[in-house]
């Protein structure tokens, strides 16, 4: 017999916290829409050359190929090769590839998000997944794309968790182009250079000042102590507040044109994310964040739960210069951000952020007597009819086990229905959310159980606290 096992790096849930999952998706996907954003899905493959276009070789050593005996077996046969194929590691390669394929079939600016798994060969460990869902938007440019998109991200970012209500949040804002401007007027104008110490800073926050100061004078830098501690003095700005932000930006004063430039996107990010109604107190300056990816051009973004600051950027991305440049010669400029839901989820349910859901099941129609089945199939179309999900005990049990099986599986009403009942035209219900018991008249009750329900949500929603 062989033993039952989960294959390692998955994550995979009982239907309680499955129900909360999927919560979690409704509510981004439903604030993803509200900002005007388009659903698009990509194959869980795609061809190898296609997928590894742009990547080096620590990404391909993370790529799971696909091998399909069948097909394999049908080229032989047919003296062809079959193309050879891997599963997305992301969602920004095959968005590049889909927007090129459909370039002439979209309008621009094309504003997509996407919501599903990609595959990586990580070492498994805790919290670290080989599968996971990403969620992304993009907005895509046809030759060029305005910064104010820019600023429309932590709008969505506010929106989304917000309505999670995982708890306070700050969005936290820096510009590369920024970032390289100041580089080169301290003497680090060497563009790959610049990229290395890009990536060093953005490291700041997990390994601290010593560690990039070491690593900045040492083997393969060679900077200076004078230059690398205006670098870390620099990269160590905080904001906290809009008037301080802006302020900060002033103090900069006048560079070369990427550190002006730089500047100037960055105000107008932030003067236009004030606009948008995001409180200042959940937006920052934060210098030191680059992302580690050398695609990013302009605006980088990422999202820190403030009192776990351990769990890392819930939401980050940024904005590229030119999305699809290895598949089409168009210049497709863009902004997106990320949101990496099951390692999310995982690290909130570990920090207790998270509660186990409801059952989407939310009344069960007890059986009390076997010869009146028909009787409790008609209350339980009656009820799916009127919006309630609802689940019919079929067969013969104590009520007291039917009780019990509702409780475990988390359905809140189960209804009663026996022969006084019946000569009464009512029906009894219990509500095991309250241990209450009480009767309503057979019309009457999809509505009594709705209201009821209703009722309950809007409790809950005024006693989440504020994110």
């Amino acid at each position: 017999m062989i033993k039952p096992r989960t294959p390692p790096g998955v994550m995979e849930l009982l239907p309680r916290d499955q129900i909360a999952f999927q919560q979690m998706l409704d509510t981004i996907r439903r604030n993803f829409e509200r900002f005007g954003f388009l659903p698009i899905e990509t194959p869980v493959f795609e061809l190898s050359e296609v997928l590894l276009t742009k990547s080096g070789g620590e990404t391909e050593r993370q790529v799971y190929f696909v091998q399909s005996t069948g097909a394999l077996a049908n080229a032989a046969e047919s003296g062809g090769a079959t193309p050879e194929m891997a599963l997305r590691f992301d969602l920004t390669v095959p968005l590049a590839r889909y927007v090129a394929e459909h370039e002439h079939e979209l309008s621009f600016p094309f504003r997509r998000y996407q919501m599903q798994r990609v595959y990586r060969g990580e070492r498994a460990q805790r919290g670290r997944f080989r599968e996971f869902y990403q969620c992304d938007i993009d907005v895509i440019g046809k030759d060029a794309l305005s910064v104010r998109y820019d600023a429309e991200l932590p709008a969505v970012i506010f929106a989304v968790f917000s309505e999670l209500a995982i708890g306070k949040f700050t969005i936290q804002l820096n510009n590369r182009r920024l970032m390289r401007g100041y580089f080169e007027s301290l003497g680090v104008a060497d563009a790959a250079l610049q990229m290395a110490v890009l990536r060093e800073v953005d490291k700041l926050d997990k390994r601290g000042a010593d560690h990039v100061r070491e690593t900045l004078t040492g083997e393969g830098f060679g900077l200076s102590g004078e230059v690398v501690e205006k670098i870390l003095g620099f990269v160590q700005i905080r904001s906290t507040g809009h008037a301080d932000a802006l302020a900060r930006l002033d103090a900069l004063g006048q560079g070369g044109e990427d550190l002006n430039l730089g500047v100037a996107e960055l105000r107008q990010v932030l003067e236009a994310v004030k606009a948008l109604g995001v409180p200042e107190t959940h937006y920052a300056l934060n210098f030191s964040i680059a992302r580690g990816l050398d695609y990013y051009t302009g605006t980088v973004y990422e999202t820190l739960l403030d009192d776990y600051p351990q769990i890392g950027s819930i939401c980050s991305g940024g904005r590229y210069e030119n999305l699809a440049s290895h598949y089409t010669k168009s210049r497709l400029p863009g902004v997106g951000i990320s949101i990496g839901l099951t390692r999310l989820f995982w690290q909130l349910r570990e920090a207790g952020l998270v509660d186990t859901a409801e059952s989407c099941v939310q009344v069960l129609v007890s059986q009390m007597d076997e010869a009146r089945l028909p009787a409790y199939l008609a209350i339980a179309s009656e009820l799916r009819a009127g919006g309630l999900n609802t689940e019919v005990q079929l067969e013969p049990r104590k009520l007291a086990r039917q009780f019990q099986y509702a409780d475990r599986a988390g359905i809140r009403f189960v209804v009663i229905v026996g022969e006084d009942e019946e000569a009464r035209g009512v029906v009894s219900v219990k509500d095991l959310r309250r241990a209450e018991q009480f009767e309503v008249a057979r019309g009457d009750l999809a509505r009594t159980l709705k209201v009821e329900l209703e009722q309950a949500r809007a409790m809950g929603a005024a006693s989440d606290p504020a994110s």
